[in-house]
């Protein structure tokens, strides 16, 4: 009987140590397979077109800083995951062409920021300030445009011709690359107003957008191949995020649809890896809808 309790106690040993064996083998492989988080490389392109007037948009600098303030959040979040070492996460802020006014783009100079050039005291400072920092410049840059009225606009289509590659995309692919858009959807600037049959490189609600303001306005854009000219297609390394999407007037509220109809289409001719477009909303709900963008990587 004694002999029969030995073995049995025995028996319970091994069978402990191979489900212990077992438990911390299954911990290891799930720490193996788990996918490193990539370095952040963040571009934020903002619209400074009379959108941002008061007379306009009274809502649209409140609610264009609280979604950056998100975004500087998500950035910092990800310093904090990959540690003060290893955090080398790029952020900067673009406007395309660049403002003649010489104050603004002294402010733009101080968003400029890149932690794999830093050491770690410099990226800690960073991780300290980095949300104040783009909120507190970014009021001077509205105060700045709108005190001046000075609509430069933004010519956002020349910018993904010709710079969006060179300006939003690191060749190291340890890093993610996201282009974060602010604009009310409608595209035009004066040095780029022409097209090619039914392919435009502006986007206006009072001359080629009207006469889609149909109920079956989605099988009019494709039977006339109406929408954005297309000028390359090589973005498959580029996740591209559009906010605050709005029409100009509330009596023409489907420019919304059709406006965000095209900017996709667009997006997928040029290949871009992931995209989506979003209206305006309350900075409540366009934060769950930053969040759900940047938290899931392509």
């Amino acid at each position: 009987m004694r002999r029969l309790f030995i073995i049995a106690i025995a028996a319970f040993s091994i069978l402990s140590c191979n489900n212990k064996n077992s438990i911390n083998s299954n911990s290891e492989t799930e720490k193996a397979v788990k996918p490193q988080e990539k370095q952040l490389n963040i571009s934020i392109l903002l619209d400074l077109s009379d959108r941002i007037s008061p007379s306009i948009n009274s809502d649209a600098q409140k609610n264009d800083i609280e979604n950056i303030r998100n975004i500087t959040e998500f950035f910092k979040s990800n310093m904090a995951n990959l540690g003060a070492y290893k955090a080398k996460g790029k952020i900067r802020l673009f406007f395309s062409p660049t403002p003649s006014n010489e104050n603004i783009n002294s402010i733009v100079t101080k968003l400029t920021i890149d932690c794999s050039e830093m050491e770690n005291k410099g990226r800690k400072e960073v991780y300290d300030t980095l949300t104040e920092l783009y909120a507190k410049n970014l009021e001077k840059i509205y105060q700045e445009t709108i005190a001046t009225s000075d609509w430069e606009g933004s010519d956002i289509w020349r910018f993904f011709k010709n710079d969006v590659k060179d300006f939003c995309i690191e060749k190291d692919t340890t890093y993610r690359n996201i282009l974060i858009i602010l604009t009310d959807g409608y595209l035009y600037h004066e040095q780029s107003v022409y097209n090619n049959k039914n392919r435009y490189t502006y986007l206006l609600g009072n001359s080629n957008i009207k006469k889609y303001r149909k109920q079956n306005w989605k099988e009019l854009i494709a039977k006339n191949d109406f929408g954005i000219k297309t000028e390359r297609n090589d973005l498959n390394e580029l996740e591209v995020l559009v906010l605050e999407i709005r029409a100009e007037n509330s009596n023409n509220k489907l420019d919304e649809d059709i406006l965000r109809y095209l900017w996709k289409k667009w997006f997928k001719e040029m290949n871009v890896r992931r995209y989506e477009v979003y209206y305006m909303d309350l900075p409540a709900n366009t934060k769950t809808r930053i969040d759900n963008f940047l938290n899931k990587a392509s």
